[in-house]
């Protein structure tokens, strides 16, 4: 949704034209291409930086941003997390920024903005930015306005729903000239994966991440080539693939198959993580009469992934593994399965 408030007033045309006179003058043109790939053009290490959008079209930054504005919650843990001077971001349904880095943003006093893509270009006018971030989907996506917020500054689309935290560090990293600090993040991550891989011991049998909402509504079930499912076999856990026609969106099914309650009785998994839900928040799905001869249920392996496991950014990525950790630990550290409460 696009929050517009009728015809332009005078002082925001104004503000608008300037903004456009700056752009156009200091930033460079937005530039079209026939491309396919969504990276960026290689930037060498050098400036103006061309940026290639999902859709094949091309935006020229002529100089390192120092003023970024992120249209994406989503995006926005991201951008903090390779330190990029973000000063203004939308906020999520909640209207607050993502608990996982809620604290990092208030230190660097972020800007909240509007509730997932309510995009208020005054507001966009008012923090004037020398970068916009767009995601290319989901429901912080504000790819409808681009043609506007580019006549603001250099607004560059990026997609999160088909590629991994780390991918996403890497071009915001080249579109910012962060690239040493987006490299050292993935790799400081990418150790924190091995340790933590070597020292737990990963349930015998497939493994399957739910975001459990009950019937009579959908219950999403992660695709192993999703974000959330390439995190857990990184670690170790061979993860069960849903059956693609299950899926009831018109998208694709790229990081979550959107099934119905009922699906959920064919999932052959013998452990299942809840998205969204604290590690020992698994009763629901314990108690859940329907779907008690499940695998997962019967062996009591079902644990939450953790709140703010929705999203997966640099900051809820090492929630998880964190929490994987404790929980599995071959030195002994590792808890029992929580003791599930009014079993049926």
């Amino acid at each position: 949704m696009i929050r517009r408030a009728g015809p332009l007033a005078p002082a925001r045309r104004r503000l608008l034209g300037l903004a456009c006179t700056s752009a156009a003058s200091a930033l460079g043109p937005v530039l079209s291409a026939p491309a396919s790939a969504a990276t960026p053009a290689p930037a060498g290490g050098s400036w103006p930086v061309v940026f290639r959008n999902p859709d094949g079209s091309e935006v020229r930054i002529a100089a390192p941003p120092q003023r970024i504005l992120s249209t994406s919650v989503t995006l926005t843990g991201t951008l903090l997390a390779i330190d990029a001077p973000v000063v203004a971001s939308s906020v999520n349904g909640d209207r607050r920024f993502f608990d996982q880095w809620a604290a990092v943003a208030k230190a660097r006093r972020v800007q909240p903005l509007w509730s997932l893509n309510a995009v208020d270009i005054e507001a966009v006018l008012l923090a004037q930015p020398d970068l916009i971030v767009v995601s290319n989907s989901g429901a912080d996506s504000a790819r409808a306005s681009v043609r506007e917020l580019s006549q603001i500054a250099p607004t560059i689309v990026v997609d999160y729903a088909v590629n991994s935290w780390q991918a996403v560090a890497r071009q915001l990293g080249l579109a910012t000239g962060l690239q040493a600090r987006a490299e050292q993040r993935v790799a400081e991550f990418s150790e924190k994966l091995r340790r933590v891989a070597q020292a737990i011991r990963v349930p015998e049998g497939l493994t399957t991440i739910v975001s459990y909402n009950g019937p009579g509504v959908i219950n999403p079930v992660a695709m192993p080539k999703g974000s959330h499912g390439v995190l857990l076999a990184a670690l170790g856990f061979r993860m069960e693939s849903p059956d693609p026609r299950w899926h009831s969106g018109l998208d694709r099914p790229d990081d979550f198959v959107k099934a119905q309650y009922e699906q959920l009785s064919a999932l052959q998994s013998r452990t299942v993580f809840l998205l969204r839900r604290a590690e020992d928040d698994t009763a629901a799905l314990l108690n859940d009469r329907v779907l008690a001869r499940l695998p997962a249920v019967q062996t009591r392996q079902v644990y939450g992934l953790g709140r703010n496991s929705f999203r997966i950014d640099y900051y809820s990525a090492s929630e998880i593994v964190d929490a994987i950790h404790r929980r599995f630990a071959i030195d002994g550290a590792a808890r029992p399965a929580s003791a599930p409460t009014g079993r049926p």
